[in-house]
């Protein structure tokens, strides 16, 4: 059973965590700022020294900034992740960051590969990355790249019952395609690394392989949409490679339909915004 701090239980990717990982060999901290349960743990990591919850093997650091003046806390959180990684003995961090390091490229994007992002989160996480790596003598930091995530995405994630979506069509008449992982299998994946017992890459891509409409998506969940001609900034496809994954956790390639069944899985079920 390995002993992982979450930090970030009380987002949307946490919830997944929390929702999908009792059952497996995962004995899990869950961190919230406010408004702990009981059997959590509540920490500033940005106001106050790491508490002592006891041993733990792994960090895995949810915690972010997606928009807005606060981006640069993206590092500020990721150094308080290594700080906590130290003080309670883990000798790994799982970083959440994203393919928008990646920028207007369509890939497919190897982790060695050059990072030219284009917005202001992207910029973010990448700032991120080299100011851990800056600090991480000693400890295995292993920065995730994650794809679109089925419900933490703008697509579905953004669906509402009185709001009809909006898709690109770029000029072959297609809709932009993107490198996604379902909710289950991110919790499936984040919890295969974080007890492994050997060292990880410094960079792994995280998505299914294969790349999937947002079209499509849109088609499984039982929605209509309107088109939009695509601008000339947008980007068709996003391609990740997942070679160095699939090396250590393999799972099956995307499907819109598997991807939909599992966002159904999670809270959004309760919820009438994937409903026509």
């Amino acid at each position: 059973m390995t002993r992982v701090l979450v930090m970030g239980a009380s987002g949307r990717l946490g919830a997944y965590m929390r929702q999908f990982w009792p059952g497996m060999a995962i004995d899990p901290v869950w961190q919230y700022r406010a408004d702990a349960p009981a059997d959590a743990l509540l920490w500033h990591p940005l106001r106050a020294p790491v508490p002592d919850c006891g041993p733990v093997e792994t960090v895995l650091c949810l915690s972010g900034v997606t928009q807005g003046a606060a981006l640069d806390r993206n590092a500020d959180l990721a150094l308080a992740a290594l700080k906590a990684a130290r003080a309670l003995g883990a000798g790994r961090v799982l970083l959440a960051s994203s393919s928008a390091v990646y920028g207007a490229d369509p890939g497919p994007h190897a982790e060695n590969g050059p990072c030219r992002p284009v917005n202001d989160y992207g910029h973010a996480k990448l700032a991120m990355e080299q100011a851990a790596f800056r600090q991480a003598d000693g400890v295995n930091l292993c920065c995730l790249r994650i794809g679109n995530i089925a419900g933490a995405d703008a697509l579905l994630g953004g669906l509402r019952p009185d709001v009809r979506p909006m898709l690109h069509r770029f000029k072959d008449g297609r809709a932009p395609r993107r490198a996604y992982i379902g909710p289950k299998t991110l919790s499936d994946v984040l919890a295969q690394l974080a007890s492994r017992a050997d060292v990880l890459p410094p960079v792994l891509n995280i998505a299914q392989p294969g790349l999937v409409g947002m079209d499509a998506l849109l088609r499984a969940a039982g929605r209509d949409w309107d088109w939009t001609d695509a601008p000339a900034t947008a980007l068709p496809e996003l391609r990740l490679a997942l070679d160095r994954l699939q090396g250590l956790c393999p799972f099956p390639a995307a499907t819109a339909e598997a991807l939909v069944a599992e966002w159904r899985l999670t809270w959004a079920a309760a919820t009438p915004t994937d409903r026509a």
